[in-house]
């Protein structure tokens, strides 16, 4: 029985999940993650034809389901120690551990699971959006009276 060498063993102890390598593209310093991940969805097939999906392919999956999930995508805040501010991307999972973030355009947030929209409820009225954030008790200046 042979013993295995310490380049072996030390490979063999490495099993245990390692910290995703995601760093700020401003400063290069290692982000924390503040959030849980946002999946991604899409209903064109020009987008599944985008990321490498065939077009057979994508128009089949577009007709028989309502929103067809993007594999390895999704959107995530991180701390940064450098900003002192949270950001938000748009995260790709590209080949073994590694990722490709960017900022988060506006259309991005509308293709994501679970997240409230940028500009509130859109079924909500003006009058109701400015009722809730009325922070006091306005009486009656919003109503007209007629006599």
């Amino acid at each position: 029985m042979t013993r295995p060498t310490g380049e072996q063993r030390r490979d063999r102890n490495r099993k245990r999940s390692k910290r995703r390598q995601i760093y700020c593209p401003d400063h290069g310093c290692y982000l924390d993650s503040v959030s849980r991940k946002y999946l991604l969805y899409t209903d064109s097939p020009e987008q599944l034809r985008q990321r490498g999906v065939g077009r057979r392919v994508a128009l089949m999956l577009i007709a028989t389901e309502t929103a067809v999930r993007l594999d390895n995508e999704w959107i995530e805040g991180f701390w940064c120690p450098e900003c002192e501010a949270v950001s938000w991307y748009h995260v790709r999972l590209s080949g073994d551990r590694k990722y490709q973030i960017s900022a988060v355009e506006r259309d991005l947030w509308e293709q994501a699971a679970g997240v409230i929209h940028p500009e509130g409820n859109p079924s909500v009225g003006a009058f109701t959006r400015r009722q809730a954030r009325a922070n006091h008790y306005g009486g009656t200046k919003d109503f007209k009276f007629v006599v």
